[in-house]
């Protein structure tokens, strides 16, 4: 029986780890890497060792042209790897043509195609790379433990690894969609603080009453500042009757937060209308400006590290669970690990889906479709392992509706 073919939608470096792993999978037959610009891909893929992939070039923004991609008769299943802005064209045309979809973007970027899928039949998996997804998958292994969770707490990051921290004077190279990190910048952040349900407006994510900071073993001190609709992504867990706690956090070196602050307060991190001379908005102009000068060097590694802590109680005792695991650039391949630990848990999931391991019909979420022990297990598999371990709760950082914690961070 002829093994499945796999269509992966977006050939930059999270799509190229994803294809290397792919390569590995004895489920797995021919691969097709589809993207607008693929000069050199080929060569680049066989640095890789692939061997069974074929390189195709496809403009995504013709939605004809992408929907021939996807109901081609061989693809058995399409990793939507492209920017976020294709998600909901790859979801009507992956539901349209009776195509699993794995996607690493959270659910609700798949637009109304995604409320077919379950009468269609079709799966769809996003919240499948480095966060969303390890993140959800290593936090619903945390709650598990726990007969009553009080507090979860999660911490996500990209940054230089820390020989290289002073490579420039932001701290700050690209690991990630730079025009992501930027409107990610200049969003509002939403946290449980003892209860309360509080928004930080967009702004104010940087200001010193909303940043903390925590150390990491062998990394030094990181800032942490809100990131994104924590309360929202609390409801994927399940029922949480005894949450007073959670938020989500992004992780930098020192001082990101005074930089970026200013930036917000000189209205540069605007996006609605061109600056004064300029075609562009100051978004937009900063992106063009900065991206070009964030790049890694050959030698220079990156460090993608996750960071969950849970209080709880459990036999009527409280206690605490800290989950935690990091990812470095292989000088090797050339992969960030930043691209591994997006792109491999992409191909997990399909993989996943292909062998029957995910069955679920229409939207699935990671914390509760993705079968958390196994997939860690695979992500070991490939090197990347999590270190669990217990705590004191008192050492748990929590926080309040003024935005200092409760307690301190260690």
């Amino acid at each position: 029986m002829a093994r499945p073919a796999v269509l992966v939608l977006g050939t930059g470096l999270q799509g190229r780890a994803a294809v290397e792993d792919l390569e590995r999978a004895p489920g797995v037959g021919r691969i097709i890497a589809a993207d607008l610009r693929v000069n050199g891909l080929e060569a680049a893929l066989r640095a890789l060792g692939a061997s069974r992939t074929d390189v195709v070039r496809l403009d995504a923004s013709d939605e004809a042209a992408l929907r021939r991609a996807v109901s081609d008769p061989e693809v058995a299943l399409v990793i939507q790897l492209l920017p976020v802005t294709f998600d909901a064209a790859v979801c009507r045309a992956a539901v349209d043509a009776g195509k699993p979809l794995v996607t690493t973007n959270y659910a609700h970027e798949l637009g109304e195609a995604g409320e077919r899928a379950r009468g269609a039949g079709v799966t769809l998996m996003p919240e499948a790379g480095f966060d969303p997804g390890i993140d959800l998958v290593m936090t619903a292994r945390a709650i598990r433990q726990f007969d009553e969770v009080e507090s979860v707490i999660s911490y996500g990051t990209g940054i230089p690894a820390p020989e290289c921290r002073h490579a420039n004077v932001l701290e700050y190279k690209i690991s990630w969609s730079f025009a992501g990190v930027l409107r990610a910048t200049a969003r509002s952040a939403r946290i449980l603080a003892s209860g309360s349900d509080v928004t930080i407006p967009s702004g104010d994510i940087f200001r010193p009453e909303w940043v903390h900071t925590i150390d990491v073993d062998e990394v030094g001190t990181l800032e942490a500042f809100p990131n994104g609709d924590a309360v929202a992504i609390a409801a994927s867990y399940g029922r949480l009757p005894g949450l007073r706690h959670t938020a989500r956090y992004t992780l930098r070196w020192p001082g990101h937060s005074a930089f970026w602050l200013k930036m917000v307060g000189l209205g540069l991190l605007d996006d609605d209308t061109p600056a004064p001379g300029l075609e562009v908005s100051p978004r937009e102009f900063l992106r063009r400006h900065l991206e070009p000068r964030l790049h890694y060097g050959p030698g220079e590694r990156d460090l993608a590290y996750l960071r969950v802590e849970a209080i709880g109680r459990r036999h009527g005792a409280r206690s605490a669970v800290r989950l935690e695991l990091a990812g470095y650039r292989d000088l090797e391949t050339g992969l960030l690990g930043m691209n591994r630990l997006v792109g491999y848990p992409a191909s997990i999931v399909a993989q996943m889906i292909l062998d029957g391991r995910i069955a679920h019909a229409g939207v699935g979420r990671a914390a509760s479709h993705i079968p958390g022990d196994e997939f860690l297990d695979e992500l070991a598999k490939r090197g990347i392992r999590f270190v669990e371990r217990e705590l004191d709760p008192a050492r748990c950082f929590v926080p309040a509706t003024a935005g200092r914690s409760e307690s301190p961070a260690r």
